[in-house]
């Protein structure tokens, strides 16, 4: 317990601090500075919060989001009053705009002490504009059980609105008056003899996340909590939380005609096994009893999902998604988009849209950023040239779709961002967050549901890949060909006609010859070339390796050139505002207390970012920096902008001239230059397990990108 009764402030702050571990929080990143103190001791005192203190703020919010991105969980981030706030803005833009929670607490001073030249006071009320989820001032500290009890249950719905109704930032303004550190008050020592901490806590449980974004991916939705989601038996939503001896009493709300007898859903069903409650008792108590008190028989979300053995009548299936489907099942020329996307549980996020996708019989167009084609085995129809394939004119006219399935953000390429915009198919858009997912503003409809639960709408009885399936893609070789034979009526999913299958073929037929002469091209190339370091990445990282990818240029060439396997790699990426900010920072977040990572980066985002490093000591766990020096700004030569020199070279692309080996040698950093594609292979055929290591690929960005404008228009069949 570590609540700290020395005076009012340690109190309050103390109160806090326990409030979100019990809330399930685990992380705290915080910035040093004299009138957050109240905070840092609580949070250090607390031994169920790890606390990591990062000198820089806006390097401890990128690190506080990278931490984030990876668990799916808020983490909290704490600073000092003045421009120590507005540090953060940067990661609480890509925070809101990628939906991923973070709490965030700005000490500041009392009231009497702003708009007076105090010193270190600036208005911190509402900094952060429109981006947080939720934001407050809380109430100058106090003693009183009522005033300790608006602290909690204010901390209790901040830490909620981290999550629901989309995952985000919540920030909450906290004034201090002195004295700042933990000096005794008698008063307040002799409130501890009064206070029943467990009665005050009492009812205090880890948030249960529900059907929210992806990022993060609902673990109740994903798979379930327990046997095969994915979430290990220490996970915090089932440490206390859901199930037997969580402290959950029978009459509560959650078990009160909840999952479990009378809720008409049978023993059998994935929720009930393996999935809530496996792996923590053999009748937990979501599963006595259960929630079906006033529910009808056969919940849509519960029961085989909607469309399984529910009535035409539900009103699911009226108008919204039932509509849908019945015009998807009818559609010859469909097309599912998957575009960027970093779930908690990729395998579970690929076999929905894959499920999807073999019901339907219509081809995924996967972009790199995504954990499609890490997983390609689940899917026969998945297309990762589109980009490539729909700069042919001829062909992206024969490929022109009725209707297309945007799964969340679209892709990166301005290709098919054209092509829809030209050929305006119907387009829906599956994500279950109220954002607004269509830049092109066409003739979409946002249907609120995240693809696990309508491929069980849509799919409910294709099979589930089984264990005993290989998990490997050997390359393809000039005689192999992944063309797909012509499908018998009713296909892999329902009514299909001829002409679907033609058209699904037409585009796996397309994406095999294309996918040949990239590989084709790019496995001769024995010079160092940018677009070749994504090419092979996909096929020799350890499996399982997360791997953040810088933006600019190594995010299309990922998107480019990103072979499909299996090696079950995880991308992670800031593409909620897409700004260079934070690189480094963010990759050391996902890589702390994970297995061992990599960074994908330019030059130009590693240098925005190089206070990062200052976290090397702190980091638990390793990440490997691939650095591509082309000393510049790659992405504008690829620019009309490019055209104009003079300001061009000075202005646009910015040359550094940095020794990168000095660099490190500062922070401590081991650095290695890379001049060979074997030893390039060999230093990623396994990772180290700690600390931080530069491999530099020295490339000559004009070269790079002449090489594309040369031959990212050939490679389609006829070009």
């Amino acid at each position: 317990m570590s609540i700290d009764f020395r005076n009012t402030n340690t109190l309050w702050s103390s109160i806090l601090a326990e409030t979100l571990q019990r809330l399930g929080l685990t992380t705290a990143v915080i910035c040093p500075g004299s009138r957050s103190a109240p905070l840092t001791i609580a949070f250090a005192q607390n031994h169920n919060i790890e606390s990591i203190p990062v000198l820089d703020e806006r390097s401890a919010s990128f690190f506080a989001l990278g931490i984030a991105k990876k668990s799916g969980l808020p983490v909290a981030l704490i600073c000092t009053s003045g421009t120590a706030a507005a540090n953060f803005y940067p990661a609480i833009i890509e925070a809101r705009e990628s939906r991923i929670p973070l709490l965030i607490f700005t000490a500041d001073r009392p009231p009497e002490l702003r708009d007076c030249h105090a010193g270190q006071a600036i208005d911190q009320v509402k900094i952060y504009g429109n981006y947080p989820n939720w934001q407050a001032e809380l109430a100058m500290p106090a003693t009183s059980l009522g005033m300790l009890g608006y602290l909690r249950q204010t901390i209790a719905y901040a830490c909620e609105r981290t999550q629901f109704p989309t995952p985000g930032p919540v920030h909450l303004n906290i004034p201090f008056r002195d004295p700042l550190v933990p000096v005794s008050d008698i008063a307040v020592e002799a409130l501890e003899t009064q206070f029943d901490i467990e009665d005050f806590f009492a009812g205090l449980e880890p948030i249960v996340i529900g059907e929210t974004s992806t990022p993060p991916s609902p673990p109740l939705l994903r798979g379930g909590v327990g046997r095969g989601s994915g979430i290990e038996p220490s996970h915090p939503l089932l440490k206390g939380g859901v199930g037997r001896g969580s402290g959950i009493e029978p009459s509560h709300p959650l078990l009160k005609g909840g999952v479990g007898r009378g809720s008409g859903i049978e023993p059998s069903h994935p929720l009930l096994k393996g999935g809530v409650g496996s792996g923590i008792e053999p009748s937990p108590p979501l599963l006595k009893g259960g929630v079906g008190s006033g529910i009808e028989p056969s919940p849509p979300l519960l029961k085989g999902g909607v469309g399984s053995g529910i009535e035409p009548s539900h009103p699911l299936l009226k108008g919204g998604v039932g509509s849908a489907i019945e015009q998807w099942q009818k559609c010859s020329r469909g097309i599912i988009i998957a575009g960027v996307a970093q779930p908690q549980f990729p395998e579970q996020y690929c076999r929905a849209i894959a499920q999807i996708s073999q019901s339907l019989n219509w081809p995924v167009l996967a972009e790199g950023l995504s954990p499609l084609r890490n997983y390609a085995q689940l899917n026969p129809h998945l297309i990762s040239t589109y980009d490539l394939i729909l700069r042919n004119g001829e062909i992206a006219d024969k490929l022109t779709p009725e209707i297309a399935i945007q799964i969340g953000d679209l892709p990166t390429s301005k290709e098919l961002r054209n092509w829809l915009d030209k050929t305006q198919p119907k387009r829906y858009i599956i994500h279950p967050s109220h954002h607004n997912f269509d830049p092109l503003h066409g003739r979409t409809i946002h249907l609120r549901i995240s693809p696990e639960n309508l491929a069980t709408v849509v799919s409910p009885q294709v099979p589930p890949l089984t264990n005993t399936q290989s998990t490997q893609v050997p390359p393809l070789t000039n005689t192999q060909s992944t063309q797909v034979p012509p499908l018998g009526k009713g296909g892999l999913g329902g009514v299909l006609t001829s002409e679907s299958n033609e058209y699904l073929q037409l585009w796996n037929n397309t994406e095999t010859k294309v996918r040949q002469a990239i590989d084709q091209k790019i496995s001769a190339i024995q010079n160092i070339i940018e677009p070749k370091v994504s090419w092979l990445l996909s096929q020799i990282l350890p499996a399982g390796t997360p791997i953040f990818i810088a933006n600019s240029m190594p995010v299309r060439d990922v998107e480019f050139f990103w072979q499909p396997n299996n090696l079950k790699i995880q991308p992670f990426f800031n593409r909620g505002a897409n700004g260079i900010d934070g690189t480094l920072s963010t990759a050391l977040g996902i890589a702390h207390r994970n297995q061992s990572c990599i960074m994908l980066t330019g030059d130009l985002a590693l240098l925005h970012d190089t206070n990062g490093f200052l976290i090397k000591n702190k980091l638990v766990g390793h990440l490997t920096i691939i650095l591509i020096n082309n000393n510049g700004g790659g992405i504008f030569e690829m620019l009309p902008v490019a055209k104009f020199d003079p300001p061009f070279e000075e202005f646009f692309a910015t040359p550094q001239d940095i020794n990168f080996a000095k660099l490190c040698a500062t922070y401590g950093v081991e650095h290695e230059i890379i001049d060979d594609w074997e030893v390039f292979q060999a230093k990623l055929s396994f990772l180290p397990n700690r600390g931080i290591r530069v491999l530099e690929l020295a490339t000559n960005r004009r070269t790079d990108a002449k090489w594309r404008l040369d031959n990212l228009s050939k490679f389609a069949p006829g070009s």
